[in-house]
């Protein structure tokens, strides 16, 4: 464990943010998080993912329901805890729904990191691990995918306000040698924890690939919508480079620890199997792993969707000393178990755990 102790995660009942919370408290850290709940499932109770990684852990969590457009009430949060470290998942994330909604994306994004920033080195706090993505790269002009690949040639407004972010981290930490921080590039998360507790549940009509083929595999959604079968690739699917959610968690545990030893000012990460799965084939090793049929129904592209891209991650690997261990037999195992036993998501209020909320229990 590094010399951290308090670890600040916004967006921290979201998918991704809610397992890497899971495998905070495990590592020891103390973990303050905070959401809006704009791609999440929760109240003024709480979030149910967030009472489950604490009934999986046997730790407590302090949550605060907040937005991180709302400046004073950040800076109020940051007032009652000394934060060593953020972890930056608060984001608006449907590349469709981007585009549709271009200034939404780009408020809430860009202003909202920006208030963090602000606040953060008023309160003498300037290390952050950002959640950043694979869609800074555009459409790759080689694979696999380096983390010195060029970046900005962009065909969504989502994979744009990661890219804005990045630059405005280069500046800041090139103007001021204190900040501490990791940009850490996510290619495809799926997948949930083994325990079946915690997983991904969309609140928006815009949806990632996994969730909505389990839906249909319960019967709850008719055919999976596949965006594309024209492309340059084998099967004629987009090929991308799926990554189980766990490793993904693991993968921030270590950006932390170097944090902890290392002043890199700003250091940029892929995080990625390195290996390309196409759209057609996770499809197949789904209904494999789960025995269940999924229909398929192919429909024209969508706007800003790419042709093929997976990481090269062996700077982590070097670096960070972090590597993916499982495989895509287990991401759709594993999602598979929390679809079933969560068939409708989370329920909007689960007072089974008590949660620490706005700093009282």
């Amino acid at each position: 464990m590094s010399r951290f102790r308090t670890i600040m995660v916004t967006g921290g009942a979201g998918y991704i943010g809610s397992h890497c919370v899971v495998d905070l408290l495990e590592a020891g850290y103390e973990v303050v998080a905070i959401d809006n709940f704009a791609n999440a499932v929760g109240d003024e109770d709480g979030s149910p993912a967030l009472q489950r990684a604490e009934e999986i852990t046997g730790k407590k969590i302090t949550f605060y329901k907040a937005d991180l457009l709302d400046k004073p009430q950040i800076n109020d949060i940051f007032d009652k805890h000394k934060v060593d470290c953020v972890i930056h998942f608060a984001a608006l994330k449907a590349v469709g729904e981007s585009m549709q909604q271009p200034l939404l994306y780009y408020q809430n994004n860009l202003l909202g990191m920006l208030n963090l920033l602000e606040i953060m080195r008023s309160h003498n706090c300037y290390q952050m691990v950002f959640s950043s993505s694979c869609t800074v790269y555009g459409e790759p002009e080689t694979l696999p995918i380096t983390e010195t690949h060029q970046t900005g040639n962009i065909t969504n407004v989502y994979g744009r306000t990661k890219y804005f972010i990045e630059e405005m981290l280069k500046d800041l930490s090139a103007a001021d040698d204190k900040w501490n921080i990791i940009s850490l590039r996510y290619f495809n998360p799926v997948g949930a924890h083994p325990s079946g507790l915690i997983g991904e549940d969309p609140t928006k009509e815009f949806t990632n690939l996994m969730p909505f083929m389990a839906q249909v595999a319960l019967g709850k959604k008719p055919v999976l919508t596949i965006f594309g079968n024209d492309y340059n690739t084998p099967d004629g699917t987009g090929i991308r480079d799926y990554i189980h959610v766990m490793d993904l968690a693991s993968g921030h545990v270590a950006a932390l620890n170097l944090l902890s030893d290392n002043h890199g000012k700003l250091k940029v990460y892929n995080l990625g199997t390195g290996k390309g799965v196409s759209v057609k084939e996770l499809v197949e090793v789904f209904e494999r792993v789960t025995k269940a049929k999924v229909p398929v129904k192919y429909v024209a592209r969508r706007i800003g969707d790419i042709t093929a891209m997976w990481a090269d991650a062996s700077l982590a690997k070097q670096e960070l000393g972090w590597t993916t261990k499982r495989s895509v037999e287990e991401m759709c195992t594993d999602f598979w178990r929390w679809q079933t036993m969560n068939p409708d998501g989370y329920p909007k209020k689960n007072k089974t755990t008590v949660i620490v909320v706005n700093g009282k229990s």
